[in-house]
């Protein structure tokens, strides 16, 4: 038995530049040794199982595969789904965060990218919030990411480091990571 992993393709499928059909996704994903590989919708996010070592470094070898098969770069992150459930379960913004598409889950890619969030943290934002989980930042952007002073932070503050996605995309993602196989 493995582990269902959940790999968030960051800037796949936003713009012209780095389009990937899905179907070409999950069979990069299969040639690597994983199983059980799913995708959601067209949005450069796919849910598989990582067996033994392969789990430990999927991001790494998911982006080397994309530039040498695909041609494309893109950064990838991984994280498990009993990280996404404990992630969506430990939402402290659950009382303001009422419209899922201007709520974000931003996973980051490595502690020291984490770690760039904690002077964010200390900051105020409003209308906006900010709050940290073990791995994650939990982003409410209440006038929408574009008007977001918050979002532009982050992004000057971890440039790739870290992947967003909205809420609802989360827990989607959560829930085919958790479905049987």
């Amino acid at each position: 038995m493995g582990t269902r992993q959940i790999a968030l393709l960051r800037g796949i499928n936003v713009g012209r530049a780095k389009r990937i059909a899905m179907a070409d996704l999950r069979a990069l994903v299969e040639r690597l040794g994983y199983t059980d590989v799913r995708t959601l919708l067209n949005s450069g996010n796919v849910v598989f199982t990582a067996r033994g070592k392969n789990a430990a470094n999927a991001a790494a070898r998911i982006e080397k595969a994309l530039v040498a098969d695909l041609g494309v770069m893109a950064r990838v992150v991984v994280l498990d789904a009993g990280e996404l459930a404990a992630a969506i379960a430990a939402n402290p913004l659950g009382g303001i965060a009422r419209d899922p598409s201007r709520f974000l889950l931003a996973v980051s890619a490595t502690p020291v990218d984490h770690a760039k969030f904690v002077p964010l943290a200390t900051q105020s934002w409003k209308p906006d919030a900010l709050a940290l989980g073990e791995r994650v930042a939990y982003m409410w952007c209440a006038s929408g990411l574009i008007e977001s002073k918050l979002a532009q932070a982050v992004a000057r503050a971890l440039g790739d480091g870290v992947t967003s996605r909205n809420w609802a995309t989360m827990t989607k993602l959560l829930a085919l990571a958790q479905e049987e196989t």
